[in-house]
Protein backbone atom coordinates (compact mmCIF):
# COMPACT_ATOMS: atom_id res chain seq x y z
CA UNK A 1 0.00 0.00 0.00
CA UNK A 2 1.26 3.45 -0.89
CA UNK A 3 2.24 5.70 1.99
CA UNK A 4 1.71 9.45 1.78
CA UNK A 5 3.47 12.27 3.56
CA UNK A 6 1.52 15.51 3.28
CA UNK A 7 4.06 18.31 3.68
CA UNK A 8 1.99 21.30 4.76
CA UNK A 9 3.48 24.79 4.62
CA UNK A 10 1.82 28.04 5.69
CA UNK A 11 1.40 29.62 2.27
CA UNK A 12 2.53 33.01 1.02
CA UNK A 13 1.53 35.54 -1.60
CA UNK A 14 5.21 36.10 -2.45
CA UNK A 15 6.39 34.01 -5.38
CA UNK A 16 9.98 33.77 -4.08
CA UNK A 17 8.60 32.12 -0.94
CA UNK A 18 6.58 29.61 -2.96
CA UNK A 19 9.72 28.75 -4.95
CA UNK A 20 11.59 27.90 -1.74
CA UNK A 21 8.79 25.62 -0.53
CA UNK A 22 8.70 23.81 -3.87
CA UNK A 23 12.50 23.38 -3.70
CA UNK A 24 12.14 21.85 -0.24
CA UNK A 25 9.45 19.50 -1.57
CA UNK A 26 11.90 18.40 -4.27
CA UNK A 27 14.46 17.63 -1.54
CA UNK A 28 11.88 15.58 0.36
CA UNK A 29 10.90 13.61 -2.72
CA UNK A 30 14.56 12.90 -3.48
CA UNK A 31 15.10 11.55 0.04
CA UNK A 32 11.77 9.73 0.48
CA UNK A 33 11.81 6.07 1.50
CA UNK A 34 10.67 3.60 -1.15
CA UNK A 35 6.92 3.59 -1.60
CA UNK A 36 6.33 6.96 0.06
CA UNK A 37 4.81 9.84 -1.89
CA UNK A 38 5.27 13.49 -0.86
CA UNK A 39 2.21 15.69 -1.44
CA UNK A 40 2.22 19.49 -1.37
CA UNK A 41 -0.29 21.33 0.82
CA UNK A 42 -0.89 24.70 2.50
CA UNK A 43 -2.87 25.73 5.53
CA UNK A 44 -3.50 29.35 4.51
CA UNK A 45 -3.28 31.97 1.72
CA UNK A 46 -3.42 29.65 -1.31
CA UNK A 47 -3.91 26.09 -2.46
CA UNK A 48 -3.61 23.25 -2.72
CA UNK A 49 -5.28 23.49 0.69
CA UNK A 50 -4.52 20.77 3.19
CA UNK A 51 -8.17 19.74 3.59
CA UNK A 52 -8.44 19.06 -0.15
CA UNK A 53 -5.11 17.21 -0.24
CA UNK A 54 -6.18 15.02 2.71
CA UNK A 55 -9.50 14.21 1.03
CA UNK A 56 -7.77 13.20 -2.21
CA UNK A 57 -5.17 11.08 -0.38
CA UNK A 58 -7.87 9.25 1.61
CA UNK A 59 -9.34 7.98 -1.67
CA UNK A 60 -6.07 6.14 -2.39
CA UNK A 61 -4.65 5.03 0.95
CA UNK A 62 -5.09 5.08 4.71
CA UNK A 63 -1.32 5.35 5.34
CA UNK A 64 -1.20 9.14 5.56
CA UNK A 65 0.86 11.39 7.81
CA UNK A 66 0.73 15.20 7.86
CA UNK A 67 4.01 16.95 8.63
CA UNK A 68 3.80 20.73 9.09
CA UNK A 69 6.54 22.70 7.36
CA UNK A 70 6.17 25.19 10.20
CA UNK A 71 8.94 26.13 12.61
CA UNK A 72 7.02 26.34 15.89
CA UNK A 73 3.74 25.30 17.38
CA UNK A 74 0.87 27.74 16.97
CA UNK A 75 -2.79 28.07 16.04
CA UNK A 76 -2.27 26.31 12.73
CA UNK A 77 -0.64 23.25 14.33
CA UNK A 78 -2.95 23.14 17.36
CA UNK A 79 -6.27 23.85 15.65
CA UNK A 80 -6.34 24.12 11.86
CA UNK A 81 -4.19 21.09 11.08
CA UNK A 82 -5.78 18.99 13.82
CA UNK A 83 -9.16 19.63 12.22
CA UNK A 84 -7.80 18.97 8.73
CA UNK A 85 -6.21 15.71 9.87
CA UNK A 86 -9.54 14.49 11.30
CA UNK A 87 -7.90 11.56 13.07
CA UNK A 88 -4.91 11.07 10.77
CA UNK A 89 -1.47 11.17 12.42
CA UNK A 90 -0.19 14.73 12.63
CA UNK A 91 3.48 15.37 13.36
CA UNK A 92 4.63 18.33 15.47
CA UNK A 93 6.22 21.44 13.97
CA UNK A 94 9.80 21.20 12.70
CA UNK A 95 11.15 23.14 15.68
CA UNK A 96 12.56 23.13 18.16
CA UNK A 97 15.15 20.67 16.86
CA UNK A 98 18.96 20.53 17.13
CA UNK A 99 19.36 20.32 13.34
CA UNK A 100 17.22 23.43 12.90
CA UNK A 101 19.37 25.21 15.48
CA UNK A 102 22.51 24.20 13.56
CA UNK A 103 21.07 25.69 10.37
CA UNK A 104 20.24 28.93 12.19
CA UNK A 105 23.71 29.04 13.71
CA UNK A 106 25.25 28.62 10.25
CA UNK A 107 23.07 31.44 8.89
CA UNK A 108 24.21 33.73 11.74
CA UNK A 109 27.89 32.90 11.17
CA UNK A 110 27.46 33.57 7.45
CA UNK A 111 26.57 37.21 8.21
CA UNK A 112 29.99 37.78 9.75
CA UNK A 113 28.62 38.09 13.28
CA UNK A 114 31.16 38.71 16.04
CA UNK A 115 31.16 37.08 19.51
CA UNK A 116 30.22 40.37 21.19
CA UNK A 117 27.25 41.07 18.91
CA UNK A 118 23.71 40.53 20.17
CA UNK A 119 21.77 37.95 18.17
CA UNK A 120 18.04 38.64 17.91
CA UNK A 121 16.28 35.38 17.13
CA UNK A 122 13.50 36.89 15.02
CA UNK A 123 10.41 34.68 14.82
CA UNK A 124 6.97 35.24 13.32
CA UNK A 125 5.09 35.10 16.63
CA UNK A 126 1.82 33.48 17.69
CA UNK A 127 -1.01 33.95 20.16
CA UNK A 128 -0.39 30.41 21.41
CA UNK A 129 1.85 30.29 24.52
CA UNK A 130 3.61 27.17 23.26
CA UNK A 131 5.11 29.12 20.37
CA UNK A 132 7.13 31.33 22.72
CA UNK A 133 8.34 28.25 24.58
CA UNK A 134 9.46 26.69 21.28
CA UNK A 135 11.38 29.80 20.22
CA UNK A 136 13.08 30.10 23.60
CA UNK A 137 14.10 26.45 23.37
CA UNK A 138 15.48 27.07 19.88
CA UNK A 139 17.62 29.90 21.27
CA UNK A 140 19.04 27.48 23.84
CA UNK A 141 19.80 24.97 21.09
CA UNK A 142 21.60 27.67 19.09
CA UNK A 143 23.92 28.16 22.06
CA UNK A 144 24.55 24.41 22.04
CA UNK A 145 25.27 24.73 18.31
CA UNK A 146 28.14 27.10 19.02
CA UNK A 147 26.67 30.61 19.08
CA UNK A 148 28.55 32.31 21.93
CA UNK A 149 27.04 35.77 21.41
CA UNK A 150 24.08 36.78 23.60
CA UNK A 151 20.78 35.62 22.09
CA UNK A 152 17.44 37.34 22.72
CA UNK A 153 14.13 36.25 21.24
CA UNK A 154 11.74 38.64 19.49
CA UNK A 155 8.66 38.46 17.32
CA UNK A 156 7.15 40.05 14.24
CA UNK A 157 3.59 39.85 15.63
CA UNK A 158 1.37 38.61 18.47
CA UNK A 159 4.13 38.16 21.07
CA UNK A 160 6.56 40.45 22.86
CA UNK A 161 9.12 41.86 22.52
CA UNK A 162 8.73 42.93 18.92
CA UNK A 163 11.78 42.67 16.69
CA UNK A 164 12.45 46.43 16.24
CA UNK A 165 12.24 46.92 20.02
CA UNK A 166 14.76 44.14 20.68
CA UNK A 167 17.12 45.60 18.08
CA UNK A 168 16.78 49.09 19.60
CA UNK A 169 17.39 47.83 23.15
CA UNK A 170 20.55 45.97 22.17
CA UNK A 171 21.84 48.89 20.13
CA UNK A 172 21.15 51.32 22.97
CA UNK A 173 23.32 49.10 25.19
CA UNK A 174 26.16 49.56 22.73
CA UNK A 175 25.93 46.23 20.93
CA UNK A 176 25.91 45.55 17.21
CA UNK A 177 22.81 43.53 16.35
CA UNK A 178 22.32 40.45 14.20
CA UNK A 179 18.77 39.45 13.28
CA UNK A 180 18.62 35.67 12.90
CA UNK A 181 15.68 35.15 10.54
CA UNK A 182 13.65 32.34 12.06
CA UNK A 183 11.39 31.98 9.03
CA UNK A 184 11.37 29.26 6.42
CA UNK A 185 11.17 31.33 3.26
CA UNK A 186 11.05 34.92 1.96
CA UNK A 187 7.65 36.51 2.49
CA UNK A 188 5.76 38.86 4.76
CA UNK A 189 7.63 38.02 7.95
CA UNK A 190 11.07 38.10 6.35
CA UNK A 191 10.28 41.64 5.23
CA UNK A 192 9.23 42.61 8.75
CA UNK A 193 12.58 41.31 9.99
CA UNK A 194 14.48 43.28 7.35
CA UNK A 195 12.61 46.48 8.26
CA UNK A 196 13.80 46.16 11.87
CA UNK A 197 17.15 47.39 10.49
CA UNK A 198 19.49 45.26 12.53
CA UNK A 199 23.14 45.80 11.66
CA UNK A 200 23.22 42.35 10.09
CA UNK A 201 20.31 40.11 9.02
CA UNK A 202 20.62 36.45 8.14
CA UNK A 203 18.88 34.77 5.24
CA UNK A 204 15.72 32.71 5.86
CA UNK A 205 16.29 29.03 6.50
CA UNK A 206 15.31 28.13 2.96
CA UNK A 207 15.34 24.69 1.33
CA UNK A 208 18.32 23.51 3.34
CA UNK A 209 18.81 19.77 2.64
CA UNK A 210 19.23 19.17 6.38
CA UNK A 211 15.53 19.94 6.87
CA UNK A 212 14.74 16.60 5.22
CA UNK A 213 16.29 14.85 8.22
CA UNK A 214 13.81 16.58 10.53
CA UNK A 215 10.81 16.01 8.26
CA UNK A 216 11.44 12.29 7.88
CA UNK A 217 12.10 11.94 11.60
CA UNK A 218 8.76 13.62 12.32
CA UNK A 219 7.05 11.37 9.75
CA UNK A 220 8.50 8.16 11.21
CA UNK A 221 7.55 9.07 14.79
CA UNK A 222 4.00 10.13 13.90
CA UNK A 223 3.49 7.05 11.76
CA UNK A 224 4.81 4.76 14.49
CA UNK A 225 2.50 6.40 17.00
CA UNK A 226 -0.44 5.80 14.70
CA UNK A 227 0.54 2.14 14.36
CA UNK A 228 0.55 1.74 18.14
CA UNK A 229 -2.94 3.25 18.33
CA UNK A 230 -4.15 1.02 15.51
CA UNK A 231 -2.91 -2.06 17.39
CA UNK A 232 -5.48 -1.35 20.12
CA UNK A 233 -8.88 -2.48 18.71
CA UNK A 234 -10.70 -0.26 21.20
CA UNK A 235 -9.20 2.85 19.59
CA UNK A 236 -11.25 3.05 16.40
CA UNK A 237 -10.81 5.95 13.95
CA UNK A 238 -14.19 7.30 15.04
CA UNK A 239 -13.20 7.13 18.70
CA UNK A 240 -9.80 8.68 17.98
CA UNK A 241 -11.45 11.62 16.21
CA UNK A 242 -13.90 12.03 19.08
CA UNK A 243 -11.07 12.02 21.62
CA UNK A 244 -9.20 14.67 19.64
CA UNK A 245 -12.32 16.88 19.55
CA UNK A 246 -12.80 16.45 23.30
CA UNK A 247 -9.15 17.38 23.85
CA UNK A 248 -9.52 20.54 21.75
CA UNK A 249 -12.69 21.62 23.54
CA UNK A 250 -11.11 20.88 26.93
CA UNK A 251 -8.05 22.95 26.06
CA UNK A 252 -10.21 25.89 25.03
CA UNK A 253 -12.35 25.66 28.18
CA UNK A 254 -9.30 25.43 30.42
CA UNK A 255 -7.73 28.36 28.63
CA UNK A 256 -10.86 30.44 29.24
CA UNK A 257 -11.00 29.36 32.86
CA UNK A 258 -7.36 30.31 33.38
CA UNK A 259 -7.97 33.76 31.91
CA UNK A 260 -11.04 34.23 34.12
CA UNK A 261 -9.02 33.20 37.19
CA UNK A 262 -6.27 35.69 36.36
CA UNK A 263 -8.83 38.48 35.92
CA UNK A 264 -10.41 37.56 39.27
CA UNK A 265 -7.04 37.67 41.00
CA UNK A 266 -6.30 41.11 39.57
CA UNK A 267 -9.73 42.40 40.62
CA UNK A 268 -9.35 40.97 44.13
CA UNK A 269 -5.91 42.50 44.44
CA UNK A 270 -7.25 45.86 43.29
CA UNK A 271 -10.16 45.61 45.75
CA UNK A 272 -7.77 44.75 48.58
CA UNK A 273 -5.54 47.69 47.73
CA UNK A 274 -8.55 50.02 47.66
CA UNK A 275 -9.77 48.69 51.01
CA UNK A 276 -6.33 49.10 52.55
CA UNK A 277 -6.16 52.71 51.39
CA UNK A 278 -9.60 53.35 52.90
CA UNK A 279 -8.49 51.96 56.26
CA UNK A 280 -5.40 54.16 56.23
CA UNK A 281 -7.49 57.25 55.48
CA UNK A 282 -9.85 56.45 58.40
CA UNK A 283 -6.91 56.00 60.71
CA UNK A 284 -5.49 59.37 59.73
CA UNK A 285 -8.89 60.93 60.35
Amino acid sequence: MTAVLIACAHGTRFEEGRVVVRELLDVLRATAPDGVEVHEAYVDVHGPYVTDVVAAARERTSDIVIVPLLLSTGYHTEVDLVEAADGLPLAPALGPHPVLAEILADRVRATGAAPDDTVVLAAAGSTRPGAVVDVERTAEMMRDAGITAPIVTAYAAASEPRIPDAVHTARAAGHRTVAASYVLAPGHFSRVIEKAEADLTSEPIGADPRLAEIVWERWREARAGAAVGAADPSVTPTRRRALRRVARVTARVLGGALLAALVAIVLLAAAGLSSDRGVRRRRRA
